[in-house]
């Protein structure tokens, strides 16, 4: 392959980043362009990733539905998918519109809107790069794969984004269907209808913890007892409680004393994508608040349906749960390995850079000391 067709290649990728964030002008200047006769294998640039943002200096509640971050409907083209914070985001300009942002520029926006503790939202979003990003142009969808994150890294790498199943995204989700019914991205109206409904039995029409611990058990069982292919361990295994405190701790506007979610906010932001008005984001750095609460309610241990059957559930002893939670890290890695078996060059080294960065957030996160493992070696 000639050096001019890379070089072209490498341009349209640089071109495609440009144009995926139209309200960040400084973009390319935090990210380093290589020579694109070095990357990893021939036929695309690499991006070197800036590191991950600290703690923004100020932490406390603030408006944040504001005249800077107008609500706009997604546009033809647009990317969104099954995290109704990271649509919600995009939808108001904290990340572009379009829906495809650096992890940078979402740690940044998560901790601006939503006031996310710093190490757990390194952790959930290089958690979601690492499998789903695209780590040559250090780009990621919040929905389907699309040519905005630019040139694919070698297969079995996809950059498939957040829509890709059983990574990120899974089984039993709040208001999102199975992958196996065909749709796992799209908002599902009938799974709102349970959550309002057990909002008004559990929560006096509020979506708090004692809700979120019963719902969480209803679409375990539901998906049981209806999906042949239901899976729940290991990383889905996480992500899964915390999207169930996610609710409670992000979308309950920051002046509140009560951790309680009314339904027409729960509606805005799951259905339409969108901050209530006059929305204040929580008075102090959080994270994941509430897991253990919710868990301890109905304690559900990692596994899935097997032999294709219906309610025919085995638990998986091989899986991460919460009393085994470095296993987590270690399935996250093997997972990694089977994406870039053989990374090269450049590839190499942003991949290692990814995990380097992931790693402060997984002892954070994770509530105790995951020894770091760097899979290709520590050059």
């Amino acid at each position: 392959m000639s050096r001019l067709f890379v070089l072209l290649t490498t341009l349209l990728a640089i071109l495609s980043a440009s144009l995926a964030f139209p309200n960040d002008v400084d973009l390319l200047k935090r990210q380093e362009v290589e020579d694109p006769s070095s990357s990893a294998d021939g036929t695309f640039g690499v991006l070197n990733p800036p590191p991950p943002p600290g703690p923004p200096k100020f932490t406390g509640t603030k408006l944040v539905h504001d005249r800077a971050h107008p609500w706009r409907p997604p546009r033809d083209g647009d990317e969104r998918g099954p995290c109704p914070g990271m649509n919600t985001l995009a939808s108001h300009g904290y990340i572009s519109r379009d829906g495809v942002a650096s992890p940078s520029e979402m740690i940044t926006a998560v901790q601006e809107a939503f006031n996310m503790e710093n190490k757990f939202a390194i952790f959930v979003t290089y958690l979601a790069h690492l499998l789903n990003g695209n780590i040559a142009s250090d780009l990621l969808s919040i929905g389907g794969k699309t040519r905005k994150t630019g040139p694919d890294p070698p297969p079995p790498a996809h950059a498939g984004g957040f829509n890709v199943h059983g990574t990120f995204e899974g089984d039993a989700g709040m208001t999102r269907a199975d992958a196996f019914f065909g749709d796992n991205h799209s908002f599902n109206q009938t799974l709102f209808d349970k959550l309002v409904e057990l909002s008004n039995r559990y929560g006096d029409g509020f979506y708090n913890l004692t809700v979120a611990g019963e719902l969480r058990s209803q679409v375990l069982q539901d998906s049981i007892a209806t999906n042949p292919e239901f899976s729940f361990k290991n990383v889905r295994y996480f992500t899964a409680y915390s999207e169930s405190v996610f609710p409670v701790n992000f979308f309950v506007d920051g002046r509140r004393t009560e951790k309680k979610l009314d339904m027409d906010s729960a509606r805005s932001f799951f259905k339409d994508m969108k901050f209530p008005p006059d929305f204040y984001r929580s008075a102090v750095p959080i994270a994941d608040q509430g897991l253990s609460e919710i868990y301890a309610m109905h304690p559900f241990l990692p596994g899935g349906n097997v032999d294709g059957k219906v309610n025919n559930f085995a638990v998986d002893p091989a899986s991460a749960d919460f009393t085994k939670p470095c296993a987590l890290y270690e399935d996250i890695l093997n997972t990694v390995k089977r994406l870039y078996p053989n990374p090269a060059g450049l590839l190499r080294r942003n991949l290692i850079k990814c995990l380097h960065d992931f790693h402060p957030g997984v002892a954070a996160v994770l509530g105790r000391d995951c020894v770091e493992q760097f899979p290709y070696g520590k050059k």
